[in-house]
């Protein structure tokens, strides 16, 4: 059950975070009534609201990230769904600890085959499994 909640949390931060790349920063202190008329659940909304923020709040390192770890990739071409998924989820491997990585990949490929192209889900998994090696030191 509450795998499900952070699912679905996932699921309206990228989308948040969507709307924020194409819109604008602006549109941050719409965002809670973007959860509230999206989800009735407390914990999911909260819960997007923190990663929403927290991955707009380190919007320049993440994206730093992903394009290091971008082989043969320009950062501008990917596509705005794409990347929402890389910048929430590099987000979690380096600001939320307590999220295995294994699970933030696994849900960005998931949100990837649900939101993104036929061939997002593969450069997905690669993008994030180069940010694993280069960028993030777990025990």
């Amino acid at each position: 059950m509450q795998a499900d909640k952070r699912t679905r949390a996932r699921e309206l931060a990228i989308q948040a975070l969507y709307q924020l790349d194409v819109q604008g920063t602006e549109l941050l202190e719409d965002l809670g009534l973007f959860f509230t008329e999206q989800e009735s659940d407390d914990f999911v909304r909260k819960l997007a609201w923190a990663w929403t923020t927290g991955t707009w709040d380190n919007l320049a390192r993440c994206d730093e990230i992903i394009e290091d770890s971008t082989i043969r990739w320009q950062f501008a071409r990917l596509a705005p769904v794409d990347r929402s998924i890389l910048r929430l989820s590099v987000y979690q491997l380096k600001f939320c600890p307590e999220i295995p990585p294994k699970v933030v990949i696994n849900e960005a490929i998931e949100l990837a085959k649900k939101f993104s192209s036929s061939k997002s889900s593969g450069f997905v998994n690669g993008v994030l499994d180069a940010v694993l090696k280069k960028h993030v030191s777990r025990d």
